[in-house]
């Protein structure tokens, strides 16, 4: 019984192979990891530096007063880890936000994750009413030329307005008629997002070719299966895009719309318990809680985009 033949290579060791690591090496270098890195450490150290240089004479006051020997080592220590800087430490707000969310209950007020999640339900409120109505509004100036000659100067003369003016009258408004709570914080958020949905819908549902049109024509297609055989799947893209810009809006405006109403919960509650008490740690962790909420909503829209994309046959 002759034996198996002896492989010429191990498997593996052929001309060109890359390990694991390699491979990851070289996906972070062709990707986005290693430019997005790059920034980040670029940011985070501009913004040491700037802590030392916004908290540096305060610092060497109080170092001065304690009435010991100090050095340049000394005061960036200190600038580092004060306990009301001007300007906090990167670390610092880190420490924050681990001791705000795994220190605590979720459930209790102290917790900066029962405060996030007070206004991610009014932002996800307002958004989609702001997106339902956006898209509304799309269709209703595609098929109407009134509407496009009279309703669309007024939508875009509506984002002229400051949302810090409007946002006070709607919220004394709506309590006057006995609405609270949730929804005027979601109407200042749908305020805000569905005017990206709204323009970015037009200009997606405009987008086919004319030729395509013309072929819809011919073979008698309705208004309304113009609509959604051929303007519905075209817009997609827009409208993704123009959800990416109105989750972040209206993640701004359930925030505002939570500081003129002197709330106890949410992070502009946090923001506004932070500049009364000169927490301005607990101001920036809220600011960098509200950062990562956005982020992660628009990611969320991204994975919905290329899944939806990728059904439709518009992306491998």
């Amino acid at each position: 019984m002759t034996p198996p033949p002896t492989p010429i290579a191990e498997p593996g060791a052929g001309i060109g192979y890359a390990g694991p690591l390699r491979r990851l090496g070289r996906r972070m270098r062709d990707g986005r990891t290693v430019p997005v890195l790059t920034v980040v450490l670029a940011i985070l150290a501009i913004w040491y530096l700037a802590a030392i240089g916004m908290n540096w004479a305060t610092e060497t006051v109080k170092l001065e007063r304690a009435g010991e020997a100090y050095g340049v080592l000394d005061t960036v220590a200190a600038a580092w880890s004060a306990e009301r800087p001007v300007l906090p430490a990167p670390h610092q707000i880190v420490v924050e936000i681990w001791n705000s969310t795994v220190g605590v209950k979720p459930s209790s007020p102290r917790s900066l994750l029962y405060h996030a999640w007070v206004t991610l339900s009014s932002t996800l409120l307002g958004f989609l009413i702001g997106t339902a109505l956006g898209v509304l509004l799309a269709v209703g100036i595609l098929n109407s030329r009134t509407l496009d000659k009279s309703l669309m100067p007024w939508i875009i003369a509506s984002q002229t307005i400051p949302i810090l003016a409007i946002a006070p009258m709607v919220i004394v408004v709506l309590n006057s008629v006995g609405v609270t709570g949730l929804l005027p914080k979601a109407i200042i958020s749908t305020y805000l997002s569905f005017f990206p949905v709204a323009v970015g819908m037009v200009k997606g549902l405009r987008s086919p070719d004319a030729m395509l049109i013309d072929l819809m024509h011919t073979y008698s297609a309705s208004r309304r299966q113009t609509l959604v055989k051929l303007r519905w799947p075209a817009s997609m893209p827009f409208l993704f895009t123009s959800m990416k810009v109105a989750v972040a809006a209206a993640l701004v405006g359930a925030i505002v719309g939570e500081l003129p109403t002197g709330a106890v919960a949410g992070l502009g509650a946090r923001l506004l318990a932070g500049s009364y008490y000169g927490q301005t740690i607990q101001i920036w962790s809220a600011l960098v809680a509200a950062a990562i909420m956005a982020g992660v909503l628009v990611w969320l829209i991204g994975l919905g985009e290329k899944a939806s994309l990728k059904r439709m046959g518009a992306r491998p």
